[in-house]
């Protein structure tokens, strides 16, 4: 078997590379694969390369691993392209959460939808049309599989303005949930049957089965008889709307209008405002400890991750079947959300590529949120690929937490703020402040 070509880039995201690479390497046929590591910082760039040939050797596998600072030679010859570059880093992080803080706005995560969400994206969108660009020109076969977020308005992206269609976003959320609910009814995950649907990290387990019972019942006594469960913003909307979302309930409270205007609910639902920026603390500190035990020569803690870009990788080399779920255009896979939408469906991968699954239309309640989060991101898109700087402000008019914390003027005041904080990683075209 051919030896593939698989490149990272913004390696330098080294505990995200580490986990992937555990995985690849633990399927045979993709030991000896080619390993081509990107990143723009030297420093991590070599700390990737040497956890790459530690996370080889330990699995046994001998792939050539090769590291670049120039990311269209990186790409040259390229069969899969793993996306996880974060623009801005930990700096242009905290930016999205301290300067919305002074405008009275409360984030959690802020990576998806919300003036981190926006911002985060529109930062993002010049390297994707740049990545774009060199995958055309030295690899246009390969697949592009996308991690970094927000998902859905980069994948949008993507589509508009690269003309690529070898594109899938992949998140593990519908994985971690399904594992989750199965660890709370008390049945093995690998009997657990389920569909789910919508978009992402606001998709909804549509049914839910082991050998053949209904388990939602079971998850409603569970939580009858449980205050705690209770107390979290996920349970909270399936109560109320009768199917489980697919992400936390930190990033769940930040796509409705419901709960963090509210200090009530931040009290009920037990809401960590601001919990990511510990969680890229964290990250900063698990890649100092890996950079100096790869000094040390100690060995490094690296487990598999279960993703599904290794899975996609060895379903389409050796032709086994598998179903994931990725983040793809919808054009008409969800018959109630709008077609130039990202959506994120069950998809069948094999030798012939990713193929999305059609799912007919959600429950009504369900589009409608789903909707508004697609209508968000529609304009942020629109505003880069239109060069249009108000449709940041409409975008952020129209996502529902912003819209419920602030006046119209308070979030152009905001908007303002966020462009000046943020200068030249946008595109020169939106860095223009417009009052009100």
């Amino acid at each position: 078997m051919t030896a593939k070509k698989i490149v990272f880039v913004g390696a330098g995201s080294v505990v995200f590379t580490q986990g992937l690479l555990a995985d690849l390497f633990s399927f045979p046929e993709l030991q000896n694969a080619r390993i081509a590591l990107h990143d723009i910082d030297p420093e991590r760039l070599a700390t990737a390369e040497g956890a790459a040939r530690f996370i080889a050797a330990e699995r046994g596998a001998a792939p050539v691993v090769t590291a670049h600072a120039d990311r269209r030679e990186a790409l040259e010859g390229a069969d899969f392209v793993i996306n996880i570059v974060q623009v801005g880093m930990r700096e242009s992080t905290r930016t999205d959460f301290e300067v919305p803080a002074r405008h009275g706005l409360r984030q959690t995560i802020g990576d998806t939808l919300g003036i981190g969400g926006i911002f985060r994206a529109l930062r993002t969108f010049p390297l994707l049309k740049a990545l774009g660009e060199d995958i055309a020109a030295v690899c246009p076969d390969a697949w592009l599989l996308n991690y970094t977020n927000p998902m859905a308005m980069n994948v949008q992206y993507l589509t508009r303005a690269t003309g690529l269609t070898r594109v899938v976003g992949l998140c593990h959320s519908v994985y971690w949930t399904i594992h989750d609910l199965s660890a709370l009814l008390g049945v093995p995950q690998d009997e657990v049957r389920y569909h789910a649907a919508g978009v992402n990290h606001q998709a909804w387990v549509l049914s839910l089965e082991h050998q053949g019972v209904d388990l939602y019942p079971g998850l409603d006594a569970l939580i009858a008889e449980d205050e705690q469960l209770r107390r979290r913003v996920r349970v909270d909307m399936y109560r109320r709307l009768g199917y489980y979302p697919t992400e936390t309930s930190e990033h769940s409270s930040e796509y409705v209008p419901w709960y963090l205007h509210h200090d009530s609910e931040i009290s009920r639902l037990r809401l960590p405002v601001g919990a990511y920026l510990d969680i890229v603390d964290e990250n900063t500190a698990v890649y100092e400890r890996t950079r100096a035990a790869l000094a040390a020569g100690r060995p490094l803690p690296v487990e598999s991750t279960m993703e599904y870009a290794p899975q996609i990788i060895h379903s389409i080399t050796t032709g086994v079947p598998r179903t994931v779920y990725g983040n793809v255009p919808n054009r008409g896979l969800i018959g109630n959300l709008p077609a130039e939408g990202t959506v994120e469906v069950p998809c069948l991968v094999d030798g012939t590529g990713v193929r999305p699954t059609r799912i007919g239309e959600l429950p009504p309640q369900l589009a409608a949120l789903n909707r508004t989060y697609l209508s968000t991101n529609d304009l942020v898109v629109r505003a880069a690929v239109d060069d249009e700087p108000r449709h940041i402000r409409h975008a952020a008019m129209t996502d529902p937490a912003t819209a419920a914390s602030l006046t119209v003027e308070q979030i152009w005041d905001l908007c303002d703020d966020m462009v000046r904080a943020h200068g030249e990683l946008l595109q020169p075209s939106l860095r223009a402040t417009l009052g009100h």
